[in-house]
């Protein structure tokens, strides 16, 4: 009787790391990793012994001094006599929120024009096919500049005193003038925050009213009614608790006094310009994603849902748009980087980003170059990883789930 025993197990050598596959990958990895890290650690030995030799070294203790310099639009108080640290955390807050904006309306501008690029309808369908053509063929500084000109071209304040007979304010609330657009600003009285905190609630709401109604059609094949339910849900609640509370929200229209508007929100000339350019630019990319997602989608989908009495709009929120995200997505994370990298071009028009402070205004006061582009690369390197992180979940979340 014979009985199989396993193989005696080899004891290592030194030789096995390069002849046995098993280890070769391995040996090769550590080769190059040892290669990187010694051309690192010489570049950054010649570069502290260039400094040393002009005299110069990293210190980061300009941050604290005085800036100097005045900023026209900012989201947190800010003097010429804060520090460079506040002007650099001004324009991150200015960046972020151009950043912000653009990818909102680059992504609606852009499903709505890869839908529409997809129409029966020839003219509507051209007419999509025209703004994807010339937007996203043109270098993007050039619409900035273009914009800008536009908004340039606008009335001034003074007009709106009656010298011409077209400056009026928009419904009365609303003003368009060449220094920006000046809209109402909310007041905050006692009890306000309790009805933002319920209209924030309303809108979660509205996000588990709809993923039920998706619910019980997949389940049950009702189909639910989301529109006005979802209006129904925004408003209600919000306006109850409004009136329940005293009216402690209202709004300051803004009036013109002196050579300017007063009162309300100032949304600046510059910021108009790189939020617009951005926002057409990159939604002209993000339509053609969208009508690749559309149709990577089977045809066969769509007829399936036709035959069952879907209306063509729940056919595309509920077949199409669901498939087409795994298609969508991964291109979109690179258009939002995109949106957020070419933000830096706002030095163009003036407004007051990460660059035009830390990287131009602060840089060439202190002559501190080095650590001030180094602490660009830093931020950039930062909210691009944080973007691709976040949307890189909402990717899995989507995907395709085997069994």
């Amino acid at each position: 009787m014979t009985t199989l025993t396993d193989p005696p197990q080899e004891s290592f050598r030194p030789s096995m790391l390069i002849n046995d596959t098993r280890y070769r990958s391995y040996t090769f990895q550590f080769i190059a990793l040892i290669v990187l890290i010694g051309a690192i650690a010489y570049l950054l030995s010649n570069l502290f012994a260039n400094l040393a030799a002009a005299g110069l070294n990293i210190s980061y203790g300009f941050l604290h001094e005085p800036a100097g310099y005045d900023v026209q639009q900012t989201l947190i108080e800010y003097t010429s006599q804060s520090s460079h640290l506040r002007a650099a955390w001004v324009g991150i807050l200015n960046t972020l929120l151009v950043a912000f904006l653009a990818c909102l309306t680059a992504t609606v501008l852009g499903v709505i024009a890869g839908v529409l690029r997809l129409s029966n309808n020839w003219l509507v369908s051209k007419l999509m096919s025209a703004y994807v053509e010339a937007f996203r063929n043109v270098p993007v500084l050039i619409w900035i500049l273009v914009i800008n000109t536009i908004v340039i071209t606008m009335p001034a304040p003074r007009a709106y005193r009656g010298e011409t007979p077209d400056a009026e304010m928009f419904l009365g609330l609303i003003a368009y003038t060449n220094r920006g657009v000046y809209i109402p600003a909310p007041t905050w009285g006692p009890g306000s925050g309790f009805v933002a905190l319920v209209f924030l609630a309303s809108i979660a709401a509205i996000f588990m009213y709809r993923r039920y109604a998706v619910r019980q059609l997949y389940d049950r094949g009702r189909d639910l009614p989301t529109f006005w339910p979802s209006l129904a849900i925004l408003f209600v609640p919000t306006l109850l608790v409004y009136f329940i509370m005293g009216r402690p929200v209202g709004i300051e229209v803004p009036a013109l006094q002196g050579f300017n508007f007063q009162g309300g929100t100032q949304i600046g000339r510059p910021l108009i310009a790189l939020w617009l350019a951005l926002s057409v630019y990159t939604g002209a990319f993000i339509a053609e994603n969208v009508r690749a997602g559309i149709q990577a989608v089977s045809k066969g989908q769509t007829e399936a849902a036709f035959s069952l009495g879907l209306r063509p709009n729940r056919v595309m929120n509920l077949v199409v748009l669901p498939q087409a995200l795994r298609v969508i997505i991964p291109p979109l994370i690179s258009q939002y980087l995109n949106i957020t990298k070419n933000s830096s071009l706002a030095i163009a028009v003036g407004y007051a980003d990460v660059t035009a402070t830390l990287g131009g205004i602060t840089l060439n006061q202190t002559g501190r170059a080095l650590e001030c582009i180094l602490l660009l690369m830093l931020f950039y390197l930062t909210i691009s990883l944080l973007i691709s992180a976040v949307m890189n979940v909402y990717n899995q979340s989507v995907s395709l789930k085997e069994r």
